[in-house]
């Protein structure tokens, strides 16, 4: 991958970039692969990190990065999304042209609800050209990772580019999870390949692909002609990586990768995609090691969100075998550990833990009730689960997988709905 131009990192002249770019967050997704944590909410709803969604932080990278005319696509179970944007992001000055707003799929075009991700955007043209934005920010609502989107629209402008495409270096055996690129020493991208079970592997480095991460840059009278012509093509998916890129490769468009990379030492910034159980359970653990990849701390880049004012995190009793106390762990406000002992685990906000309960490596998230005398490992408990008293968890995968989820890594899935589904319950 070729240098960024040092022109890049001129705060004024990234500002004025920034300031005439519309974000559009794609924020419908049923996020399938997270099964039951997704059954009654978006996958970018979902809690994650101890008290923020996975929205908040491409709405965050947005915001830090001075973009504030930010359309947030919905589709799939959005009502909670709905409601955390509209509690958490309404502060934007509507006086000064900014705003996070929520567009809601309305069958603009016809009698069809959104086909793919490029038909979402079409279906939206004329809210986006009313804005008259220089350039289009597209943006997956469902990825974690901290981004100053200025540099890569900077990237874009001085390339001369029709298209951009924000990229990261992922394993090859994860290529079906992915839209796979092929790019020139200079980033200009040659093909583009959605998921595919063979990809074409990095020059020298037959084990490590070129990813997509669902971030493009359009300039806007290019984004309308492209999607106008795809939504005439009877045959597309309406996808932007199924079918726009691909068709915009294939015309000899200018199409630049932009690899995501730290200002400073070039190094691979984080990114995670947590679209799977095991990923999203890795990737909060992940949060409660002495130093995480992904600084949740970093005064320079805030993580903004909304939260319900809660009292500070309270752990009592101080007795052998009814002590409360959390070890290598993070535990947010609200929380009360009674009695009981956390270790190496994630614990939301207005969590209760009653005595003699033990919980091990878990992710348990916003008011969620774990009774007395219960044993939690390798778990995600969801939200306004009320685990019973004695239950065990996570010590005997034969009985965890009669009653709950169970993934391939053997982390098991608690839902509110599964417990009621227990007999006696």
């Amino acid at each position: 991958m070729s240098r960024q131009p040092a022109r890049a990192s001129s705060g004024r002249y990234v500002s004025r970039l920034t300031g005439g770019t519309l974000a559009i967050i794609m924020a419908g997704g049923r996020g399938e692969r997270l099964r039951d944590l997704t059954e009654h909410r978006c996958k970018p709803a979902t809690p994650f990190g101890g008290k923020f969604r996975i929205v908040d932080f491409v709405l965050s990278n947005c915001v830090n990065s001075g973009i504030r005319q930010i359309s947030i696509l919905t589709q799939y179970k959005a009502q909670s999304l709905i409601q955390h944007v509209h509690h958490g992001w309404s502060y934007l000055r509507g006086e000064f042209g900014e705003f996070v707003e929520v567009v809601p799929a309305q069958q603009q075009l016809g009698p069809d609800w959104y086909r793919g991700t490029a038909d979402a955007v079409h279906q939206n043209l004329e809210l986006i050209m009313a804005h008259h934005p220089k350039h289009v920010l597209v943006l997956a609502g469902d990825h974690i990772y901290k981004m100053d989107y200025g540099p890569m629209i900077a990237y874009h402008v001085e390339k001369g580019a029709d298209i951009t495409v924000g990229v990261v270096e992922v394993p090859a055996r994860e290529s079906r999870h992915y839209g796979v690129l092929t790019a020139t020493e200079w980033n200009r991208v040659t093909r583009f390949a959605e998921k595919p079970p063979q990809p074409d592997v990095l020059p020298g480095r037959p084990d490590s692909i070129l990813a997509s991460m669902g971030i493009y840059v359009f300039n806007t009278q290019l984004l309308q002609s492209m999607l106008a012509a795809d939504a005439a093509n009877e045959t597309s998916a309406h996808d932007f990586g199924k079918n726009v890129l691909p068709e915009a490769i294939n015309g000899n468009r200018q199409v630049f990768a932009y690899p995501v990379q730290d200002v400073k030492t070039r190094a691979q910034s984080y990114w995670r995609d947590v679209g799977t159980i095991d990923a999203y359970y890795d990737a909060n653990l992940e949060l409660v090691h002495v130093r995480p990849e992904l600084n949740i701390y970093d005064e320079d880049w805030p993580i903004w969100t909304y939260q319900v004012q809660q009292p500070p995190a309270k752990f009592i009793l101080d007795e052998d075998g009814r002590r409360g106390m959390a070890v290598n762990s993070m535990v947010s406000g609200g929380c009360i550990i009674s009695g009981a002992v956390v270790r190496e685990s994630l614990l939301f906000s207005d969590v209760r833990v009653e005595e003699r309960t033990s919980i091990d490596r878990s992710v348990i998230l916003p008011h969620a009730e774990i009774g007395r005398g219960c044993s939690i490992t390798h778990a995600i408990v969801d939200e306004g689960c009320e685990v019973p008293d004695g239950m065990r968890i996570g010590a005997d995968r034969a009985e965890d997988e009669r009653r709950f989820h169970v993934t391939e890594n053997g982390v098991v899935l608690v839902t509110a709905d599964m417990l009621r589904r227990l007999p006696g319950s």
